[in-house]
């Protein structure tokens, strides 16, 4: 059986349920004679309600491992117990700290929701001016085109754009590669092969910006190759598209 003083020491675990079940109704007989335990209890409890409605996002997992090993660090000491509850006395030690815990945890929620938002912005950012990019080359005055057969009945469109020194991917009906592996599209320069970009593997049809600059090209080939692409092809091309003079 735990003393008095002991169980004026647990306010703040009762309030985040972190008694065994024999102390948590030990800890409830006690409140049923304490007033000022009581009062210390609806006081944490409001503070607790308070910050778990402060944000409305998913913490990252570290975090509840963070603020409990910063409140384990802090003391509790136990209320001052009086005849009467005073309603307006200071939160304990404990309460203190858990709630400047709890803050600064929020915080880092603060931060990790504000770096979620920077990459989503930059992400869209860089999907914008990809989207322009492609624009611009399939709109190019000297843009030329190539059309041909690659496999499964799929077909493959080319468009370069010499002043702009890029060139672009369309590909119709495409079926999925193999389970690990993607297409990859290559510049071939006079024969060798040099990495141009990967395309999506779970689309039919798509338009894929070429990575890196026309240069000598001649001709370009699309591969299967393992997830993530490869430095050259480990693969006999699906098809070879001459660019046009």
């Amino acid at each position: 059986m735990s003393s008095t003083a002991d169980l004026h020491t647990l306010t703040g675990a009762y309030v985040l349920h972190a008694l065994a079940p024999d102390e948590r109704a030990e800890f409830e007989r006690h409140l049923q004679m304490c007033p000022a335990c009581t009062q210390e209890v609806r006081e944490l409890a409001e503070t607790v309600g308070r910050l778990g409605l402060a944000v409305a996002v998913t913490p990252p997992p570290a975090l509840k491992q963070r603020v409990m090993r910063q409140v384990s660090t802090e003391r509790q000491d136990p209320p001052r117990v009086s005849r009467r509850a005073r309603p307006g006395r200071a939160l304990s030690r404990f309460a203190l700290a858990a709630c400047l815990a709890a803050a600064a945890g929020l915080g880092g929620v603060a931060v990790w929701q504000h770096q979620e938002v920077q990459d989503a912005r930059q992400e869209a950012q860089r999907s914008q001016r990809h989207a322009e990019e492609l624009a611009s080359v399939l709109s190019a005055p000297d843009a030329r085109v190539t059309t041909g057969k690659l496999t499964d009945g799929a077909t493959g469109t080319v468009v370069v754009s010499r002043a702009r020194n890029k060139a672009a991917f369309l590909a119709s009906g495409m079926p999925k590669p193999p389970q690990g592996k993607v297409y990859q599209l290559w510049f071939s320069d006079g024969g060798k092969m040099r990495p141009a970009g990967l395309m999506d593997p779970a689309a039919a049809t798509s338009a894929v910006l070429m990575d890196g600059p026309v240069g000598a090209a001649v001709a370009m080939g699309i591969t299967v190759e393992p997830a993530g692409g490869s430095p050259e092809p480990t693969s006999d091309p699906l098809a070879l598209l001459n660019f046009p003079a």
